[in-house]
């Protein structure tokens, strides 16, 4: 398993990508590749596991995020530089403008009266309100309920008029009002049964309001965005954009490479030594918002009601993390594309700590905490048992992945020499994720993209994500230590006392170790150089895709037709 050290070679390929920009000259001739953007042409994306559901509230893929967020506006955009206090650095979207009010416990949204839904419908205030009532109605089970809870009202003054109203101030008000809730249609949802969303016709024909709107979604085959030429924010640069869904990584990176795709990511390291070979395509390097772990389910997953046999001991997860390598394991399987993750958080968050202590790599600790726990191999078998109950568990992976497939196997042999039986269970994305969901595994080799507010992880890792009907905290870890003090870092008015309490709140989780956190990616794309993009932001990338190009001169025939062929 051990990847070949491409250390060299890589650096230099990603310093390339990390220079690599659209530098604005504008050329002599007519529609060359530096003339001026001219609307048009098709882009294809390459992408391993299709969209869950069109709908915002109950989407939770990340294809399913991305596309959403291409399709349904919110009020507010937060800027590049992804500031979540105040609203310093929001980009206007459906609001044209917003007012505080003087005790900071309502902000006042005018709508853009050009806004459209794309059935041509007005969008009013009422949807706003609706959206709230959407994302906060329990039966729906909306994942972002929990980071919603400061808001108490929306009233609505006038059709073009949406007020948000909160119980008490606190740093990330205009945050939570903004990014949280892509605003969807109150005349096309309002009569659906809430809990049944998810399997909705809207949900597979969604009608939003962006900038691309909807076109077809063949599941596990093909999903199509076009431009909405009449938006009100003008119509996108690109006439059409495609997600070709493939059954596996090699399937779907073999796509890009054939120059039947346009963009890819993330690549493997290898990926970037092959994509080297190929004139036609380029390297994209961004900041990134994900972090992967191996969680622990802290219930039995026949009955939530029950403690897990093994994992509810905070010493027996203490010493499976011990027993792991995870620089070498980081290195085995990603080479230099990430590095070890620290906790339930990204480097590029404001309450980031790269001083953070960790539960080091120490097999002869683990041992030695396993047997004062009473976990022994007394039958010489090489598995550790306790009154009868051998130290055994299945790790699921989605066999989509090949970097958690890859990592699953390492894991499964390093623990194994402390003791530990792994079985290791791959599966289909979707049906993974259904697990996850339910509840129903030991262990899984997850991921999870944080956006921006270091209050996320009151979503994923505190009580009330835990607690709440479908909820994202899976493993249902809950310390009332923890969320203490996330809930007082949220509210703290100082970033410097805001980081101070994440600290606490950070040292506490990586002590009780519900997971064990692997590994950071840093996300690089595979682009066609035909593509001039346009910023990319770290916890979407997407954000600005309405304005990148494809200049006259280097469209392809798909750009006509929308039919992924190769480049010629």
């Amino acid at each position: 398993m051990q990847t070949s050290r491409l250390v060299p070679a890589m650096l230099a390929l990603l310093a390339t990508a990390a220079c690599s920009r659209d530098d604005g000259k504008t050329n002599a001739v007519a529609g060359g590749p530096d003339a001026p953007p001219v609307p048009g042409g098709t882009m294809v994306f390459s992408v391993g596991t299709d969209v869950d559901a069109l709908l915002p509230p109950v989407t939770t893929s990340q294809l399913g995020r991305l596309t959403t967020d291409l399709l349904f506006d919110r009020l507010a955009e937060p800027g590049q530089a992804m500031n979540t206090v105040g609203d310093v650095g929001f980009v206007p979207r459906l609001a044209t403008r917003w007012e505080w009010a003087p005790d900071s416990l309502s902000i006042r949204f005018h709508l853009d009266p050009r806004a459209r839904w794309h059935d041509g419908r007005p969008l009013r205030a009422s949807d706003v309100r609706f959206t709230h009532s959407l994302y906060t109605d329990p039966a729906t089970g909306a994942k972002e309920a929990a980071l919603l809870a400061s808001i108490d009202s929306v009233s609505v003054p006038d059709s073009v008029t949406a007020v948000f109203w909160f119980k008490k101030r606190s740093p990330e008000q205009f945050y939570d009002a903004t990014y949280q809730m892509p605003i969807v249609p109150e005349h096309l949802l309002r009569d659906l049964p809430r809990a049944t969303l998810r399997a909705s016709e809207f949900a597979k024909r969604p009608v939003g309001s962006g900038r691309f709107r909807f076109a077809r979604w063949e599941p596990g085959v093909r999903l199509e965005l076009v431009a909405d030429t009449a938006n009100y924010r003008g119509r996108p640069m690109l006439d059409r954009l495609i997600w070709t869904v493939s059954p596996d990584f090699t399937s779907a990176v073999t796509k890009l490479l054939a120059g039947e795709a346009d963009f890819f990511e993330p690549l493997r390291p290898e990926n970037v030594i092959e994509l080297a070979k190929r004139p036609m395509l380029r390297t994209v390097a961004r900041p990134g918002q994900q972090y992967a772990f191996m969680q622990f389910n802290l219930r039995d997953s026949k009955n939530r009601a029950r403690p897990h046999p093994l994992f509810a001991e905070r010493g027996v997860r203490r010493a499976l993390t011990m027993a792991l390598d995870r620089p070498s394991l980081v290195r085995n399987v990603l080479d230099t594309l990430a590095v070890v993750a620290i906790g339930p958080f990204t480097r590029a968050m404001s309450t980031a700590d790269t001083t953070l202590p960790s539960i080091g790599y120490d097999t002869a600790g683990a041992a030695r905490l396993l047997d004062s726990l009473g976990w022994r191999d007394a039958n010489g078998d090489g598995v550790r048992e306790k009154q009868g109950r051998p130290l055994a568990f299945t790790l699921l992976v989605p066999s989509s992945s090949k970097t958690r497939v890859d990592l699953a196997v390492l894991l499964q042999e390093q623990l194994r020499r402390v003791g530990a039986r792994v079985e290791v269970e791959q599966m289909e994305f979707n049906a993974f994720l259904d697990r996850e969901a339910k509840h129903t595994f030991d262990a899984v080799l997850g991921t999870w993209g944080a956006d921006p507010s270091p209050g996320n992880v009151r979503q994923t890792w505190g009580s009330a994500g835990s607690r709440a009907k479908d909820g994202s905290n899976y493993g249902s870890y809950e310390s009332a230590v923890f969320d203490t003090y996330v809930d007082s870092g949220v509210n703290a008015m100082d970033p410097a006392v805001q980081k101070r309490y994440f600290r606490q709140a950070y040292e506490t989780i990586i002590n009780d170790a519900p997971a064990v956190w692997l590994y950071e990616p840093r996300p690089v794309a595979g682009i066609h150089r035909r593509v001039r993009v346009a910023p990319l932001r770290a916890d979407a990338w997407w954000a600005n895709l309405g304005d990148w190009h494809i200049p006259v001169a280097e469209r392809l025939p798909r750009d006509r037709t929308g039919t992924a062929t190769a480049t010629p």
